[in-house]
């Protein structure tokens, strides 16, 4: 996916099906993100098999649990300050959405008054809106009905409990020789 920001005027909207329901592969700067609901390297328990694996489980209160979350994933998908913010603002919204059939899949997003929802975010509309361009850029929404944004169920639920895996993996031969590159001087520097 590149990082062109989508215009909120002329956006593609799916009013029937969630596009964010699928596996996807975002690359940011020198790295890949995944989002989706996959077990493939988890047991049932949702303990990674085939690696080494350390853990650490902590208990965190509702508004904790909440703040830990979205600054976790504004890591992983290395949003920029105004992402982190309107992303923190539109999982408050989330977490006020009745669930239908034991989740929520969308979420309304309107500005009026002096904020979202008539509530004051502690930003300006455009503020609001470049945060917003950035959200549906990285797939964590997109489009269904003018105001009405999917969310993506790995990024957005009601859930209480959270995992942030991060795998290290060691560079083979193979992938540092296709790295290497002429320096202009008759030598190639890896």
């Amino acid at each position: 996916m590149s990082d062109e920001k989508p215009n909120l005027r002329y956006l593609e909207f799916s009013p029937q099906v969630n596009p964010l329901l699928e596996p996807r592969q975002i690359t940011i700067k020198r790295r890949y993100v995944d989002s989706g609901v996959r077990r493939e390297l988890m047991d049932s328990d949702g303990v990674v098999q085939a690696a080494t694996v350390i853990r650490n489980i902590e208990e965190k209160d509702d508004a904790e649990f909440v703040k830990v979350f979205a600054a976790g994933v504004s890591a992983s998908y290395d949003l920029s300050r105004t992402g982190q913010r309107v992303f923190q603002a539109v999982l408050d919204e989330y977490q006020r959405t009745p669930m239908q059939g034991g989740f929520a899949d969308a979420v309304y997003l309107s500005w009026f008054g002096e904020g979202l929802s008539g509530r004051d975010i502690g930003m300006s509309e455009k503020t609001f809106q470049r945060g917003l361009r950035e959200l549906l850029g990285k797939s964590f929404l997109a489009p269904k009905l003018p105001n009405v944004y999917w969310v993506n169920p790995a990024l957005f639920f009601k859930g209480d409990r959270v995992m942030f895996v991060r795998e290290y993996r060691r560079r083979s031969a193979q992938t540092k020789e296709t790295k290497a590159v002429d320096n202009g001087q008759g030598k190639l520097d890896v």
